[in-house]
């Protein structure tokens, strides 16, 4: 099965209390398709850099197998950057800069070759753009999930109801599923937001995990306690990876398997936090994630 993952591509640089980067390789389309390739072979992405963006990181995207087809590259320009501070508690964070460059004219065209993809993943980009990826396919995806932001709400409503109305799964944090929703109950928030299209709706915690809503259905995926946490920047994205990459590996949609992508989507965002940037993601073998997956099974089973 293919997944065809379209966000962003960018340089990232990062200051934790346990120490800083220089420009590493970031955006979240990055991290979605590293962590999706730990499951899946076939990964199409969809995103624009300039001309300063490296060929060791193609390279990097070569060595996972991941389709860069549809990278489109812009010579003389500059790639999307982002600068971050995080507090202490790795809860907060302060942006110090971003500079959109050539994300700001980015207008993806679709390789005819990633038209027909199963199963899509939009990353969190302008709506209009989300909206041209889906209008580009030759047929709908299986499943579409989407992420999304603040931003959009405050500055492109009627374009992002537009594009939630086309989506299956909406994945969204606490702040913006009651933005969003307008109800302060993430119960009740979820009830709205699937009235407006998507049919499921996972609601981020950082720390504190994700929960999965269908109709009056409700499941919880823990975050597994690390000892340390290195670098939180990633974990979202890592996580859209792993859920993504289980349903596009199983070609199952069910509940069941959306509880299933939930748990390993937690997986894939521990590992990611472990080091700076991608690097934990790239580190980790087929064995790393399976004895993860028995830690996260010890971590909720009781009785009753």
């Amino acid at each position: 099965m293919s997944l065809l993952v379209v966000g962003t591509v960018a340089f990232d640089e990062i200051e934790t209390p346990l120490g800083k980067t220089g420009r590493i390789l970031g955006g979240a389309a990055t991290y979605v398709a590293l962590a999706a390739s730990h499951l899946i072979k076939d990964i199409r992405i969809s995103a624009v850099v300039g001309g300063d963006f490296p060929q060791q990181y193609m390279d990097i995207f070569s060595a996972r197998n991941l389709n860069t087809s549809g990278i489109q590259v812009v010579p003389g320009e500059k790639s999307f950057y982002w600068s971050g501070r995080y507090h202490s508690n790795m809860n907060q964070r302060d942006t110090l800069a971003t500079e959109l460059n050539v994300l700001a004219d980015f207008n993806p065209v679709l390789p005819a070759a990633y038209r027909d993809s199963k199963y899509l993943m939009l990353g969190n980009l302008t709506p209009s753009i989300q909206k041209k990826v889906i209008e580009q396919m030759d047929h709908r995806p299986k499943l579409i999930c989407m992420d999304t932001m603040n931003f959009w709400m405050d500055t492109a409503w009627d374009d992002l109801l537009s594009v939630v109305s086309m989506v299956d799964v909406l994945a969204v944090n606490e702040e913006e599923a009651r933005q969003l929703s307008g109800e302060y109950s993430l119960v009740r928030a979820a009830k709205k937001i699937q009235t407006m299209g998507p049919e499921y709706i996972i609601v981020k915690r950082g720390e504190y995990g994700a929960l999965l809503f269908y109709g009056d259905r409700k499941f919880y995926a823990p975050a597994m306690p690390l000892e340390e946490v290195i670098d939180p920047t990633g974990a979202g994205d890592s996580f859209a990876g792993g859920f993504m990459g289980y349903l596009t590996k199983t070609d199952d949609i069910s509940y069941e398997s959306m509880k299933n992508g939930l748990i390993y989507g937690a997986a894939l965002a521990s590992f990611s936090v472990e080091k700076f940037g991608t690097k934990r993601l790239m580190e980790i073998s087929a064995q790393d994630i399976q004895d993860r997956l028995v830690e996260f099974v010890k971590l909720v089973s009781f009785s009753v």
